[in-house]
C-alpha cells in the first residue's frame, strides 16, 4: 500500500486527461440520489491517498487507512459510515474486479469525499433514462452502489476508458448555534499529548522584522530575557525551516498576513529548539503593521495546528501564473532523467550558495541510509553511490532528517563522512522530504570555514523543498525501469541456469550472468560438504587480461567466512590486500626494499590487479536446501561503489544460482554412482579365445545418470569351455541393476559348478523370483563355446525370450542359431533346452538385445528382418567389422537419439584363407 497526505490546497484531478472524455452517470433507480457537481468544485482543505494491490488484506489496509485519516481530521462521527463504503467499494475492486483499487480522501468545508477507483471500466454503464436494478441486498456482491444511495449524502459513478470510479459525500453533522469548529469527544489515550503546563510563546514583530514583544513563555521555551531579544531580528534566531511553505525565507514570511508551520528557534545555550508558530499580520490603531507569532514546541503543534483554508481566488490566480518555481530552481526544460536531474540541482544549488562543491543523496526505501547519486567539485567517481547512514550520530546534527550547517568541518571530524578527505571545512545541509517521508538529503560544502548560516540553511531548504517531489518522482520512474529490467534479467537467468546439469558450466553462467552487468569481476566460492573449506572455484573479470592476477590475489587471502545469513555483506580484505601488495611491489620497483628481498616470481598482484578490486566487493551466499555451498563474490574497481538495487538484485540472482549449483551436484553425484555401478554389472575385459574373433559393443541411452537393463559377458569356464550371455533385465535403475548384478554373477557361479545350460538358467529363474517385489522379467541367451581342433566352434545356445541369435555363413546366408523359449522371471517351472550349432570357418554368430531391433523412425521399425539385410553385407568381415557395421546402420535408420539401451556381440570363426 502506497499512501500521501498533503494538508491544504485544491488536489489536482487525478484521472487521466488524456484519451476520451469523462462520462458521468447517475442512477436513478430506487433508492439513488442525483450527482451534485458541486461538492467537486468545494474547497479542499486536505487531501490523502493510497494504492491497494489486488489482494485479499488490502480490504482490512484500506478500511484502517480511511479510519486513520478521518479521525486524524476530527470527523470521528462519521467515520464508521465512511469505512463500511470504503470496504465495499475497495472489495469489489481488489476481490470481485481483481484489480488494484486506488482510494482518494478530500476534505471540504463541509464535509468529505471518498473516492475509490479500479482497473476494471468493462461494467454495465447505468443509464439515466431507466431505472438500475442493483440485485437483491443479501447478495455477495454489487451491495456498494446500494450502500452508497443508503447512507452517503451524494454519490456517483465516473467512467473512463481505463478506470471506473465510484465517490460518494459524507456531511458533517450540524454544529451547535455559536460554533465555528468542533470535533468528536475521543478517550484520554487518542488526545494530542502536551506538557504538563502547555507554554505559548507570543512574540510581536514590527514592519522592519525586530522583536517588540516577548511573554513569559518566550522567557522559558528559549533562555532569552525580553531585555536581551526586543529590538533584535527574528531572524537572528529562526533557523532551519521543515517545510517553510511560502517566500524564500522566514522575513518573507513574516510580511504575509498569515502563516502557519513549523522552523527552530535557537535558544540561549545555542541549541535549536523545534516549534510549531501561527503568525498574524495585524495593524493598530494608528495604521502600523505588526506580526504576531505564537510559537509552540513542535510536539505541541495541534494547539495552534488549524485546517490551511486555500481561497478559491488564491488557486484560480495561482493557476494562471507562468512562473513555476520548480523550474525557477531547476531552469527550463528540466531535464527528463534522473541522473540528470540530480546533477543540475546539485550544480544550481553550489550555485545558489557561492560554494565549492555540492552533493545529492537519496534515501533507500527503508530510510536507514543515504546513496550518493550526484555531486560537484568532489571526486564524484570515488562517491558515487557510496552510502552513509541517516542516523550518523545523537542529536540534531547527527541525523540527516533535519537541517544542519557546520562552520568548520576540523572541529567534528566525521561529522560528515563525504567529505573526508575532500579539504571541505564548512557545510550546510537540509533534507528532502514528500509528504514527511525522508527521501533524500541536499548539501553544499565551502573550503573556507564559517561560509553558511542559518540563512544559508533556510535558502537552501526551501529549494529542496521546490525540487523534493520532482526527484522522487523521477526516482520511482527510474526504480520502475530497474524492477522491470531486474525481473526480464532474472527470467533469463533462470532459463539459463536451469538449461544445465553439469556443475562446472553452471559456474560459468553464474560468472557471466553477473560480469558486467551486475559488478566489474567475480568469484565463486564452493563448499563440497560442512567440513570443508570454502574453495576458489571460478573467477571472472570484465577484462581477461586481469583474471589470472586476481585469481592469484583471492587464492593468497583466507577466503570469507560462509555465513548463511542472506544479504550482501562488504568483505575489504581483497582490496586491502591488493593494496599492500602492489604498494612492495612499487617500493621494490624503486629499490626501496629490504636488502637481500627475494621478489617472487610468477603471477603476482600488480598495480592494474590492485586497482580492479580497489573498489567496494561484497559476499552473498549461495544458500540452498538450508546449506551454505559457496559464496558469490562482487567487486568494484577502485573507489566505486554497488548500487542498492544492484545489490539486492545480486541477492535474488545468487539464490537462484545456489540452487542451481546444488541441482548440478546432486545430478553430478548421481550419474557418478550411476556410472560406477554400471560399470561393475559389466566384465572389465574380455578374454582372448584362441581361434574365435569376440567384439561387443555397449551403447547406454540417456545421459548416463541411469543405471540400464542390458548386459553382456564372456568368461573361461573349464577345460577350454567358455560362457558368454547377454540379456536384458526389464526396465531401469536400481531394481533394474539389482537383477542385472544378480543374474551375471549368478551364470557364472553356476557354470562354473559344471551345470549344463539349460539347469543354469532354471537356477537362475529361481534366484530371481525369490526376490519377490523386487524382481523383474529377464530375457536372456546364454551359451556354451569350444573351440574346436579342426577350426570350427561347437556352441550349445539357450534363448529365453531374448531377440534369436542369427548365423551368417560364407555363402551370406543368415539364419537363426536358436529357437525362442520362454523368458525368465515369469514363471515357476521353467523346462529349457540347449540346442547345438556348429560354427565353420568364417561364420559369425551375431547377438544382440531388443534396443537393436526395436530401433524406430516414425512409425518404422527395424525389426528382425531388417537386421538380417544389414548382417547379409557383412561377409568377410572380421568381428569388429561385422558389430561397427551394424551399429552404423542402427544409429543411421532413426534421426533421434536411441531410446533404448544397445548391446552387440559379434564372434567369428576365422576362415582358412586371408579376408
Amino acid at each position: 500500500m502506497t499512501t500521501g497526505l498533503i494538508p491544504g490546497g485544491q488536489p489536482s484531478d487525478p484521472r487521466p486527461t488524456g484519451g476520451l472524455p469523462h462520462q458521468r452517470h447517475e442512477p436513478v433507480g430506487h433508492g439513488a440520489l442525483h450527482v451534485d457537481n458541486r461538492s467537486r468544485s468545494s474547497v479542499i482543505t486536505a487531501r490523502a491517498a493510497a494504492s491497494f494491490e489486488p489482494v485479499g488484506r488490502s480490504v482490512a489496509s484500506a478500511r484502517s487507512f480511511v479510519r486513520d485519516t478521518l479521525q486524524g481530521w476530527g470527523f470521528a462521527d462519521i467515520v464508521d459510515d465512511a469505512v463500511v463504503l470504503t470496504s465495499e467499494l475497495v472489495t469489489n475492486a481488489v476481490v470481485h474486479a481483481g484489480t488494484s483499487a486506488e482510494v482518494l480522501c478530500l476534505r471540504s468545508e463541509d464535509g468529505v469525499r471518498i473516492e475509490v477507483a479500479d482497473r476494471y471500466p468493462e461494467r454495465e454503464i447505468p443509464l439515466q433514462a431507466a431505472a438500475v436494478n442493483m440485485g437483491s441486498p443479501d447478495r455477495e456482491g454489487g451491495r456498494g452502489l446500494q450502500l452508497c444511495a443508503a447512507l452517503a449524502g451524494r454519490w456517483g459513478v465516473e467512467y473512463t476508458p481505463t478506470h471506473k470510479q465510484v465517490w460518494f459525500q459524507l456531511d458533517l453533522p450540524a454544529r451547535p448555534v455559536g460554533t465555528r469548529a468542533a470535533g468528536p469527544s475521543l478517550p484520554a489515550n487518542l488526545l494530542p499529548l502536551a506538557d504538563g503546563r502547555v507554554r505559548v510563546a507570543v512574540v510581536q514583530i514590527d514592519r522592519t522584522g525586530a522583536i517588540t514583544s516577548w511573554n513569559e513563555d518566550a522567557d522559558h521555551l528559549f533562555g532569552y530575557t525580553a531585555e536581551q531579544v526586543i529590538g533584535k531580528p527574528l531572524t537572528d534566531l529562526a533557523a532551519w525551516p521543515h517545510t517553510p511553505g511560502t517566500g524564500t525565507g522566514i522575513a518573507e514570511a513574516l510580511q504575509l498576513s498569515r502563516w502557519e508551520g513549523s522552523y527552530g528557534i535557537r535558544d540561549a545555550n545555542g541549541r535549536v529548539t523545534p516549534v510549531y508558530a501561527s503568525h498574524l499580520r495585524v495593524r493598530d490603531t494608528g495604521g502600523e503593521p505588526s506580526t504576531v507569532c505564537l510559537l509552540v514546541r513542535d510536539h505541541e503543534r495541534a494547539v495552534l495546528q488549524t485546517p490551511v483554508r486555500v481561497p478559491s481566488s488564491d488557486a484560480s490566480s495561482a493557476e494562471g501564473q507562468n512562473t513555476d518555481p520548480f523550474e525557477v530552481f531547476i531552469g527550463s526544460p528540466a531535464p527528463d532523467d534522473l541522473d540528470g536531474l540530480l546533477q543540475r540541482t546539485v550544480e544550481r544549488a553550489r550555485d545558489m550558495l557561492d560554494g565549492d562543491s555540492a552533493f545529492l543523496l537519496l534515501a533507500t526505501d527503508d530510510e536507514t541510509e543515504l546513496e550518493v547519486r550526484a555531486s560537484t567539485g568532489l571526486p564524484s567517481a570515488r562517491q558515487r553511490f557510496a552510502r552513509v547512514p541517516v542516523e550518523a550520530g545523537p542529536g540534531r546534527y547527527g541525523s540527516a532528517r533535519m537541517p544542519a550547517v557546520h562552520e568548520d568541518l576540523t572541529m567534528v571530524p566525521g561529522a560528515v563522512p563525504l567529505l573526508n578527505g575532500t579539504g571541505m571545512r564548512s557545510v550546510v545541509t537540509v533534507p528532502l522530504k514528500v509528504e514527511g517521508r525522508l527521501t533524500g538529503s541536499l548539501g553544499v560544502a565551502a573550503e573556507a570555514p564559517g561560509r553558511y548560516s542559518n540563512e544559508e540553511a533556510l535558502r537552501l531548504q526551501f529549494a529542496a523543498d521546490r525540487i523534493a517531489l520532482a526527484v522522487e518522482s523521477a526516482r520511482l520512474g527510474e526504480l520502475e525501469r530497474l524492477r522491470r529490467g531486474s525481473l526480464s534479467f532474472l527470467v533469463e537467468a533462470s532459463d539459463l541456469l536451469a538449461g544445465t546439469l553439469d556443475r562446472d558450466q553452471t559456474l560459468a553462467l553464474m560468472a557471466q550472468m553477473t560480469v558486467p552487468t551486475l559488478a566489474t569481476w567475480c568469484a565463486v566460492y564452493t563448499i563440497a560438504d560442512q567440513a570443508s573449506e570454502p574453495y576458489l572455484s571460478y573467477v571472472l573479470h570484465e577484462d581477461e587480461e586481469l583474471i589470472d592476477g586476481i585469481k592469484s590475489l583471492l587464492s593468497k587471502i583466507a577466503p570469507p567466512d560462509p555465513v548463511p545469513t542472506p544479504g550482501a555483506r562488504v568483505w575489504s580484505a581483497p582490496a586491502e590486500s591488493a593494496h599492500q601488495a602492489a604498494l612492495r611491489t612499487s617500493m621494490r620497483s624503486l629499490g626501496l626494499g629490504q636488502p637481500g628481498g627475494r621478489i617472487r616470481t610468477g603471477i603476482g598482484p600488480t598495480l592494474a590487479t590492485a586497482s580492479a578490486v580497489g573498489g567496494e566487493t561484497v559476499v552473498l551466499p549461495l544458500v540452498a536446501r538450508n546449506r551454505v555451498i559457496g559464496m558469490l563474490t562482487l567487486g568494484k574497481p577502485t573507489d566505486e561503489h554497488f548500487r542498492q538495487e544492484i545489490l539486492e538484485l545480486a541477492e535474488d540472482l545468487s539464490r537462484r544460482a545456489a540452487l542451481a549449483l546444488d541441482n548440478a551436484r546432486l545430478y553430478s553425484e548421481r550419474t557418478a554412482i550411476s556410472q560406477s555401478l554400471q560399470r561393475s554389472l559389466l566384465p572389465p575385459e574380455l578374454p582372448e579365445i584362441d581361434g574365435v574373433e569376440v567384439e561387443v559393443i555397449y551403447r547406454a541411452a540417456g545421459e548416463g545418470n541411469e543405471v540400464g537393463g542390458d548386459f553382456y559377458d564372456l568368461f573361461p569356464i573349464s577345460d577350454g569351455a567358455y560362457g558368454f550371455a547377454i540379456g536384458d533385465v526389464c526396465g531401469t535403475g536400481p531394481n533394474a541393476a539389482a537383477v542385472t548384478g544378480l543374474a551375471r554373477h549368478a551364470l557364472r557361479l553356476l557354470a562354473r559348478e559344471g551345470l549344463s545350460g539349460p539347469a543354469v538358467l532354471e537356477r537362475l529363474n529361481s534366484a530371481i523370483l525369490d526376490e519377490g517385489a523386487r524382481s523383474r522379467f529377464l530375457t536372456l541367451l546364454y551359451g556354451e563355446l569350444r573351440p574346436q581342433e579342426d577350426g570350427s566352434a561347437e556352441l550349445k545356445v539357450v534363448c529365453a525370450g531374448h531377440p534369436l541369435p542369427l548365423r551368417l555363413r560364407q555363402d551370406g546366408t543368415v539364419e537363426p542359431a536358436a529357437e525362442p523359449q520362454p523368458l525368465l522371471g515369469v514363471m515357476e517351472d521353467l523346462e529349457l533346452y540347449e540346442q547345438t550349432v556348429t560354427l565353420d570357418p568364417g561364420d559369425v554368430l551375431l547377438c544382440v538385445t531388443d534396443g537393436v531391433t526395436e530401433r524406430r523412425e516414425g512409425s518404422r521399425m527395424l525389426g528382425d528382418d531388417g537386421l538380417t539385410d544389414v548382417l547379409t553385407t557383412c561377409t568377410g568381415l572380421t568381428a569388429g567389422a561385422v558389430a561397427a557395421r551394424i551399429m552404423r546402420a542402427v544409429e543411421r535408420f532413426a534421426s533421434d537419439a536411441p531410446s533404448d539401451d544397445m548391446a552387440i556381440l559379434a564372434m567369428r570363426v576365422p576362415g582358412l584363407h586371408k579376408d
